[in-house]
């Protein structure tokens, strides 16, 4: 993960994610140019479509800002736990959780919507291929250092080697859709479970069976941070007051916090809440049909997705919503004067391409990623979500025992950690 170079702070407690200290001068160019594409873009989006995938943009250019201002982790915050037991990032994903649970119960129990569209969560089969899916993803996730989210803003933050586990997420997932309905059909499998719906609880009362599990798994992590004393994340650097805003770095538990909002927002403007990898699908998908593939045969793209490979992407809301999250994350790291691509290794290469086919392929079968099926399922009370939670922390596991395969290097309990 890309940060500036920090001098040993004084006084910084240990428990923060971020401390005061030099930053990199503000790359002006760059922050003008993001800006004006950005505009640009926008532009395009509302006279191509209309203005609610205009105000999806410019969500997805608040999640870039804020995925890239924290170094909000799924990928490393399932490894640091697993690894060594430090416990921040997943601390910082209860909290999230919470609040969009909230959120979503309220919006759903409702049908509260800014446009008109019922609001339906992600609410996905528990069978062998959510199972499987979710697996491999835990395992991609750690080769290429990112997972859906985290791929998205490190692209548009400068890290080079996130391009190839982007094409390759992309590949992976055109994979996935071509031996979907395999999976489908062929794989065990039990119908979608709302907690929320299937069991009679409602909404209110799910809400409170997830508050009561949030806030058990925080009080684990507290105790096993009490029994580990693990290393503490390294600490972004920073500035005070207003500037820090456009500056950076925000603590873990601020973009927790505007992170559920955010996605509580998507949910009242779409009327689905925030997923990433459908779109990659879909990229994939055009650039075949360039070639002279016929991909409409394939179980995958029927329906909603079948006709969203004869419009334009700027009419799909997962795509508009990943350029704004890149985009964002470009003028961010502009701002903090991050944006430095560098060379790549040829073991980090390889552990890319590697670790984006696994996900790609994962996040099909498995109905999402770390946003649609996670973050978004287990906000929308589906069962699926905490299986999928469950199975990518056996694949982080797994995926530490092949990661130094490949000359990536996991953190050890005398290490500050990043």
């Amino acid at each position: 993960m890309a940060q500036t170079t920090l001098t040993t702070p004084p006084n910084w407690d240990r428990k923060s994610t971020t401390v005061v200290t030099q930053l990199s001068p503000m790359q002006k160019p760059l922050v003008s140019a993001g800006i004006l594409i950005a505009m640009i873009l926008f532009i395009s989006i509302i006279m191509v479509t209309n203005w609610t995938q205009g105000t999806l943009f410019i969500i997805g250019l608040a999640l870039g800002v804020t995925l890239l201002y924290a170094r909000f982790g799924f990928t490393s915050a399932f490894r640091r736990l697993m690894s060594v037991g430090n416990v921040q990032g997943l601390q910082a994903h209860m909290l999230m959780l919470a609040i969009a649970s909230t959120l979503f119960a309220i919006i759903l129990g409702t049908g509260f919507s800014f446009t008109g569209i019922t609001p339906v969560g992600y609410v996905s089969p528990v069978g062998t291929s959510l199972i499987v899916g979710s697996f491999i993803f835990g395992i991609g996730m750690q080769l290429g250092n990112g997972c859906a989210s985290g791929t998205l803003y490190q692209v548009g933050g400068g890290s080079s080697s996130m391009i190839l586990t982007l094409l390759s997420f992309i590949a992976g997932c055109v994979l996935g859709a071509y031996h979907f309905t395999f999976w489908m059909e062929e794989t065990p499998s039990l119908p979608p479970i709302s907690l929320a719906e299937s069991t009679g609880l409602g909404y209110f009362g799910a809400l409170f069976v997830q508050l009561v599990m949030f806030a058990l798994i925080y009080w684990i992590t507290v105790q096993i941070s009490k029994k580990k004393n693990p290393p503490m994340m390294k600490p972004l650097a920073t500035t005070t007051g207003w500037k820090k805003v456009v500056r950076g770095s925000w603590p873990l538990f601020t973009a927790a916090i505007v992170l559920a909002l955010l996605n509580a927002l998507v949910l009242t403007v779409r009327g689905n809440p925030w997923g990433i990898t459908s779109a990659f699908a879909l990229w994939g998908g055009k650039a075949l049909m360039t070639m002279g593939v016929d991909v409409t045969s394939w179980g995958f793209f029927s329906g909603a997705n079948g006709e969203a490979l004869t419009q334009t992407v700027l009419a799909d809301s997962t795509s508009v919503m990943n350029f704004g999250i890149m985009l964002g994350a470009f003028i961010s790291a502009a701002a903090q004067g991050t944006f430095k691509p560098k060379k790549i290794k040829p073991g980090v290469a390889a552990a890319a391409v590697v670790g984006g086919l696994l996900m790609g392929y994962g996040a099909r079968l498995a109905f999402g990623c770390n946003i649609g099926a996670y973050f978004s399922g287990i906000a929308s009370f589906s069962l699926h979500g905490w299986v999928w939670a469950i199975m990518a922390m056996l694949g982080t596991y797994v995926a530490l025992f092949i990661r130094p395969l490949f000359g990536l290097k996991n953190p050890k309990s005398t290490d500050s950690i990043c």
